[in-house]
């Protein structure tokens, strides 16, 4: 019998099984796609000869979080490659502001473009990093509440000032970007980073989170893995394999299995009755797996209505591009940065973000776009270039600013007048750009759903990065755990604490959190977490628990 079922193989779920094995549970992982990887999978299928990342291609995340980079996945034949610049972002006077993968790198093309002002801002800001790593990405990625990272990162805050640190925490980045710099391209750098996620540029956060992309990019690079983002996936695959794992895909999982209160296992499509004799994990939308594979019977009344608040991040359009040439910028050093952000000034980028909030589809999208030849010269012919763009669109349409009348529906006019409108906005920077491409494919938000079950609505973040979804509310008020009401269940997706991208925290988190439970001295942290979501989801206020139980 397995020790443990995970649910899903996406990042979180295949880092979560390897946690377990390698503490010696016999592990299985069931997936319902054909291939395993969730979001991290890459194929040929725009072009034969260039690799296209179908989903997420840049890992900043991965290459600093402990999750992934304790794996050793170097081993098991994972590879890094980084581009010679980290991210640009092209004005439309003809600079470039440009971020490397070396903080004096950074501030010397500020001051050039820019001026010393900004650039001693910025040197400013790369300080503050280095004062607070390591121990900020340990806090950030450890289970709520992160008691020894944390302690050591009040620490160095108090040294940095803490209240000064505290402002610096809660700033909108265009407000960051008023106060330090006398030109708009150090700003449009983070505030474009930010954009990567829900927050508008007036977004309390929204500082904090820009820099932290900003500073991993410097510290890290944005790395992808040699070959396509699917060479991640197998590399956490072969050494779960090598551990004794096994991952069976296209098993869709239909239900938990709950006696007595506690999972004892799942119940797929086809109708196998698969056993976990310790813990079942679940790299599913809470959505998904509250009152869907576990049953509102065997839940706390108040988690159907809470559950019912939980708040999804923009939806999104991508499109892959096979190129027969690089990208034509008129900003030279565009074409050296794996990752590009296209947004005129701060006040397009709020309008944008703005108009997503407020299910307005934009007439002028913010672009952000990869090149993953110049990133790894492996993903297509020499001369050639493998790139892709996204943006984000409403979760529900209420307007079309653009001249096309969408919807949302996202038929075969809509995405082709929605994908027109994304390449022009390639083409007011790099003018020529459509007469490059080869072939394209457009992944509008139903389809990014079809092919990943976890991108609600083409949702990547798995729900809102925004404070009232975050820590000890996440993915409801009074969890922030990975333990959920049933025992011997947990969350291993991004809708737990620490929340969405490619860094694996989620799954491990909800992996230790099963192995502490089989451990007395340990055993009542889980339980206690256990029983307090319980608790305080049955006490919900008003009457939304009487309501869900009906």
């Amino acid at each position: 019998m397995n020790d443990a079922v995970v649910i899903g193989a996406g990042p979180n779920g295949l880092v979560a099984a390897n946690v377990l094995a390698d503490a010696g549970w016999q592990v299985e992982v069931l997936e319902a796609q054909a291939r395993p990887g969730g979001a991290v999978r890459s194929d040929r299928e725009v072009h034969p000869d260039y690799v296209s990342d179908v989903f997420s291609s840049f890992y900043p995340l991965a290459a600093a979080s402990p999750a992934i980079t304790a794996l050793g996945l170097e081993e098991f034949g994972l590879s890094w490659s980084r581009a010679p610049r980290v991210l640009a972002h092209p004005l439309s006077d003809g600079r470039c502001a440009v971020l490397h993968d070396d903080p004096a790198a950074t501030a010397e093309g500020l001051a050039r473009d820019f001026g010393s002002h900004d650039a001693r801002s910025w040197e400013r800001l790369s300080q503050l990093w280095q004062r607070l790593d390591p121990w900020l990405v340990r806090a950030m990625f450890a289970p709520f509440p992160p008691v020894r990272a944390g302690l050591a990162l009040a620490a160095r805050v108090r040294a940095a000032g803490g209240l000064r640190l505290a402002r610096f925490a809660a700033l909108p980045v265009r407000r960051l970007a008023e106060e330090e710099f006398d030109h708009e391209g150090p700003g449009l750098l983070l505030a474009g980073c930010a954009l990567h996620a829900d927050l508008l540029p007036e977004s309390p956060t929204s500082a904090a989170f820009g820099w932290l992309m900003a500073m991993l990019g410097q510290q890290y690079g944005w790395p992808v893995p040699v070959g396509g983002s699917s060479a991640l996936t197998d590399a956490l695959v072969r050494r779960l394999e090598a551990k004794g794992g096994h991952v069976r895909c296209a098993e869709p999982v239909v239900e938990v299995v709950v006696r007595g209160g506690r999972a004892v296992g799942v119940r797929t499509a086809g109708g196998d009755a698969v056993p976990a004799r310790r813990a079942v994990l679940a790299d599913l939308p809470a959505t998904a797996l509250y009152g869907g594979l576990v049953d509102w019977d065997q839940l706390p009344g108040g988690l159907r209505e809470e559950l019912r608040r939980f708040h999804w991040d923009f939806s999104t359009v991508k499109i892959d591009w096979a190129l027969d040439g690089p990208i034509p910028w008129t900003a030279p050093e565009t074409a050296r940065a794996g990752t590009v952000h296209l947004g005129a000034d701060l006040t397009e980028l709020s309008d944008y973000a703005l108009q997503v909030s407020t299910g307005r589809i934009p007439a002028r999208p913010f672009g952000l776009l990869g090149q993953m030849t110049t990133a790894d010269p492996s993903r297509s012919p020499g001369g050639t270039e493998s790139a892709w763009m996204y943006t984000h669109v409403p979760q529900h349409v209420v307007s079309d600013l653009g001249p096309d009348g969408l919807t949302g529906i996202w038929d075969e006019r809509e995405t082709e007048a929605f994908a027109r409108r994304m390449e022009q906005r390639v083409e007011r920077f790099a003018p020529g750009f459509r007469a490059r491409i080869v072939n394209r494919r457009v992944l509008t938000p139903p389809v990014l759903q079809r092919l990943d079950e976890n991108l609600v609505g083409g949702a990547l973040n798995g729900g809102t990065v925004a404070l009232h979804q975050q820590a000890v509310l996440r993915p409801v008020p009074g969890t922030g755990r990975p333990e959920t009401p049933v025992r011997g269940l947990y969350l291993a997706s991004s809708s737990a604490h620490p929340g969405g991208g490619v860094h694996g925290a989620c799954g491990a988190n909800a992996a230790r959190a099963a192995l502490r439970s089989q451990h007395p001295a340990t055993r009542w942290l889980s339980g206690t977490a256990a029983t307090l979501a319980q608790r305080t989801l049955t006490a919900h206020p008003g009457d939304g628990s009487a309501r869900a139980r009906g």
